[in-house]
C-alpha cells in the first residue's frame, strides 16, 4: 500500500500552477537560505543544534500526539506492522532523536576541511576545500526521525534543506519540523534553512525532482522500491541513491554456534522494518548438519517465519518451501529466507546475482575466508562477526544519517555531514601568468 493513500489531500492545499509556484518559492527561499549557511560558523550552527535537541523534548507531548493520529490512521487502512512500527515514535525514540542531533552537533565542522593541498612548479599553491553542497531535496516515507536527522545533518553541512515526508507521516514531520524551526530562530539562522513540503499532493514530488526552479542541488530518496525507482527514473538533479535492503547474513565454517545465532536472529529481529535487517541467510554446507537446524529454531522460536531451500525443509519441518522471487524480496517483516550454498564463492556469486549492494554479513572464524569476503563483496557496508543492524551512521560514529547509498558516485554507505559536502579548488598565486 502507498503511503500517499493514507491522507487525503486537504481541499485547502495548493493544487497545479498554484501548487508549482508555492513549490519554487520554496526552493527560492531555500536558496537564499543556503547562501547565508554556506558562510555561517560553526559556532552559530551548534548552537542551533542545541536547541533543536531540546525543542524536541520540551514538545515531547505535542509530538507523540501528532504521531498516535498518523498510527492510528496508518492502522485503520490496514498498514503492516512492519510500516506501523516504521512510523511509530515513543518517549525513547524522541529522545533518540534529541541526542542524535547533539551528537551531530559535537562532530567536526565538514565546512571548510582542507583534503588535499600542494605546490606547483611555477609557484601556485593549490588546495581542495570542502564546501556545501547547496540545497538538498530529501523525499522519504513512513519515517518520521528522518525528520530531523535530514534537518540537523544538512544544517551542519551548511546546507539548506526541503524536506518532503510521506503522507502517512506527515503530523509527525511537521510537529518535529516546528522543533527544528525553534532551534534555527534561536541561533539567529533564517527559518527557512528546513523547511517541509506542506502539502500530500504527489505533484509537489514531482516538482522536487524537477529541481524547483533550478534551486535543488541533489535529491536524497529514502523509501520503498516504487518511490527509488521514480525518483531515478525521473529526477533532473543528481541522486544519492538508496535501493532496497536485501541484506545478506552468510555463516561459514568454522563458526561459533552461539555467536552465529546471536547475530543471525539481531540481523533479522531487532527491528525487521528497517533497511539494514537482514533478509536471507545463507550457510555453508559444511555447517548443514552442525549449524543449520540450531539456527532455524531459533530464528523460528524468535517469532520468524522462514521460507528455505530443500535443505531447509528437511532440518526443519516448519520451513515453508522458498520461490525464486523470496531470494529477491525485501521482506521489511518477520520473514527470512534460508539456503544452503556450496562455499565461499556460492555465497558471494547469490549476493551478487539477487543483493542490493546495501549491506552483507559474513560469520566466520576462517580469518582468510572472512577477508576474502570484505574484499570481493560489492556493497556499501560488508561485515564480519556483526549484525547487519549496525549499518546506520550513528553506529559509525557520524551522528546520524539521512540515508544507506547504494550507489558510487560522490557518496556510499551512510549519508552523513562529510557525504552531505563537495568541494572547491582555492589557488594563491604571485603574479603568475600562463605561456
Amino acid at each position: 500500500m502507498s503511503a500517499d493513500t493514507i491522507v487525503q489531500i486537504a481541499p485547502a492545499e495548493p493544487a497545479g500552477a498554484d501548487l508549482t509556484d508555492a513549490m519554487i518559492e520554496i526552493g527560492r527561499r531555500a536558496r537564499a537560505a543556503s547562501q547565508i549557511l554556506a558562510t555561517a560558523p560553526e559556532s552559530r550552527k551548534n548552537v542551533a543544534l542545541t536547541a533543536m535537541a531540546a525543542a524536541l523534548r520540551n514538545r515531547e507531548a505535542a509530538i507523540l500526539t501528532a504521531n498516535q493520529v498518523d498510527v492510528e490512521a496508518a492502522s485503520a487502512q490496514g498498514a503492516a506492522a512492519a510500516h506501523v512500527d516504521r512510523l511509530r515514535l515513543t518517549p525513547d525514540r524522541v529522545e533518540a532523536m534529541a541526542r542524535g542531533i547533539e551528537e551531530i552537533s559535537e562532530l567536526a565542522d565538514p565546512v571548510g576541511r582542507v583534503l588535499a593541498r600542494w605546490d606547483r612548479p611555477n609557484g601556485l599553491r593549490i588546495e581542495r576545500v570542502a564546501t556545501p553542497l547547496g540545497v538538498v531535496g530529501v523525499i522519504y516515507e513512513s519515517r518520521p526521525n528522518v525528520t530531523a536527522d535530514a534537518g540537523a545533518l544538512c544544517l551542519k553541512a551548511g546546507n539548506a534543506v526541503v524536506l518532503r515526508g510521506g503522507s502517512d507521516s506527515l503530523g509527525t514531520a511537521r510537529a518535529i519540523h516546528d522543533g527544528l524551526v525553534a532551534g534555527l530562530s534561536h541561533a539567529g539562522l533564517p527559518e527557512t534553512a528546513i523547511q517541509i513540503v506542506p502539502t500530500t499532493d504527489r505533484q509537489a514530488v514531482g516538482e522536487m525532482l524537477a529541481g524547483l526552479g533550478g534551486t535543488l542541488d541533489v535529491i536524497v530518496p529514502r523509501g520503498g522500491k516504487s518511490l527509488v525507482a521514480r525518483v531515478q527514473e525521473e529526477a533532473r538533479v543528481p541522486v544519492f541513491a538508496h535501493l532496497e535492503g536485501i541484506c545478506h547474513v552468510y555463516v561459514h565454517g568454522p563458526a561459533d554456534l552461539d555467536m552465529a545465532s546471536r547475530i543471525v536472529v539481531n540481523a533479522k529481529m531487532r527491528r525487521t522494518g528497517i533497511c539494514g535487517a537482514a533478509e536471507t541467510l545463507l550457510v555453508d554446507r559444511t555447517l548443514r548438519d552442525s549449524h543449520l537446524a540450531p539456527l532455524i529454531d531459533s530464528l523460528i522460536a524468535a517469532g520468524c517465519a522462514i521460507r528455505g531451500d530443500e535443505a531447509a525443509q528437511e532440518a526443519d519441518a516448519r520451513v515453508e518451501p522458498a520461490t525464486e522471487g523470496d531470494w529477491c524480496t525485501e521482506y521489511l517483516d518477520a520473514i527470512l529466507s534460508v539456503r544452503v550454498v556450496d562455499g565461499l564463492d556460492a555465497a558471494i556469486d547469490h549476493i551478487a546475482r539477487y543483493g542490493t549492494q546495501h549491506t552483507e554479513a559474513i560469520v566466520t572464524d576462517d580469518a582468510r575466508a572472512a577477508e576474502a569476503f570484505l574484499e570481493r563483496v560489492d556493497s556499501a557496508i560488508v561485515v564480519h562477526n556483526a549484525s547487519t543492524q549496525f549499518a546506520d551512521g550513528g553506529e559509525f560514529g557520524m551522528g546520524a544519517e539521512i540515508g544507506i547509498a547504494t550507489g558510487r558516485m560522490h557518496a556510499r554507505g551512510p549519508v552523513g555531514v562529510e557525504q552531505l559536502t563537495s568541494f572547491k579548488y582555492r589557488v594563491r598565486g604571485s603574479g603568475q601568468t600562463r605561456p
